[in-house]
């Protein structure tokens, strides 16, 4: 089931407050910063306080990168964002929750970020969309996947459990993709530099789909590499920010990837545009799509990014897909 951002975090607070088995989550930003993000991480909180449910938080560490830099390890001259931060993690610490920034060890800038996001109570799973835990998701145009579905529970559970382990290394895990039933498949990028497994089959895909009929590309950003080479010769579609909505840094790599790419957009709302799927329409007019954390730019797996995606044939997903587009992106 697709949900807006709004309607995937209250959803995500109930079913936390009725959690008994485990809480997990993975997210770029993590952040209590409006009323929204405080139910859930207050809902986090007396779920391993009250009630004792195993509860993990795995965050990203270069989100919080200054220019005075943020070691995460003492608030000494921090910038404010900072500071709260790790406000954040003693709070969750002190309520029982195991709590890890990702990629404190990374051995070059940017290198082992963290842009997947996901979160799981019991054998319910967010993920495959856009949507981190802070005010500012809540404004962008984006979504989320529900699956109420053991088995990917079980599997990026254990996921998370191996991406700490290998993280507190400076280390990463290989690629992995798993099925969810006869049209889904579930791909997750590692952080492993120059290979990305969603980039890769990006590509395959769109080279694999029909000329004369269109590929519909919605992302943050402007696709770049092969990607892009591929889209241009293709009938494709592309939904990205303007450069003129966007934040200073994001000003700057959309006027990049627009330069580079000679690409245009079809994007004209004010709103910030988060979200991030392909959908391809493939010989016969049959459909594929790919919905994820990932902007299918080729630097994010040069640099070696952790992403995850989904890859369906399902029409009732892509239908939701459809609908989401000419909702809030057309």
């Amino acid at each position: 089931t697709l949900l807006t951002a709004e309607d995937y975090m209250s959803d995500l607070a109930v079913k936390i407050d009725n959690a008994k088995q485990r809480v997990n989550m993975v997210a770029t930003t993590f952040r209590a910063d409006d009323k929204h993000t405080e139910t859930v991480i207050a809902a986090v909180e007396r779920a391993a306080a009250e009630r004792g449910v195993p509860a993990s938080v795995c965050a990203d560490s270069f989100t919080y990168l200054e220019p005075k830099e943020f070691i995460l390890r003492s608030p000494r001259r921090q910038p404010s964002r900072a500071v709260h931060a790790m406000k954040l993690e003693r709070r969750l610490k002190r309520a029982g929750v195991a709590f890890r920034w990702l990629g404190q060890k990374a051995n070059m800038l940017m290198t082992g970020r963290t842009h997947s996001k996901w979160s799981i109570v019991d054998d319910i799973v967010y993920a495959c969309g856009g949507v981190n835990m802070d005010h500012e998701s809540l404004a962008n145009v984006d979504y989320m996947f529900r699956f109420d579905n053991k088995v990917l529970a079980d599997k990026l559970s254990n996921e998370q459990y191996l991406i700490a382990r290998a993280d507190k290394r400076g280390g990463s895990i290989r690629n992995s993709m798993f099925g969810l039933d006869e049209h889904s498949t579930v791909l997750v990028d590692q952080g492993l530099p120059t290979n990305s497994l969603i980039y890769k089959r990006a590509c395959d895909l769109a080279e694999q789909a029909e000329n004369i009929v269109d590929i519909i590309l919605v992302s943050q950003y402007c696709p770049t590499g092969k990607l892009n080479r591929i889209l241009k010769r293709k009938n494709a579609k592309l939904y990205f920010n303007n450069w003129r909505t966007a934040s200073p840094i994001n000003k700057l790599l959309i006027k990049l990837g627009t330069l580079t790419s000679r690409q245009q957009t079809l994007y004209q709302h004010p709103q910030y545009l988060h979200a991030k799927f392909i959908v391809f329409t493939m010989s016969g007019g049959s459909k594929i799509a790919l919905s994820g954390s990932h902007n299918f730019m080729r630097g994010s797996g040069i640099m070696g990014t952790r992403e995850i995606a989904l890859e369906t044939s399902d029409p009732a997903i892509i239908k939701q897909l459809e609908a989401f587009r000419k909702k809030y992106v057309e």
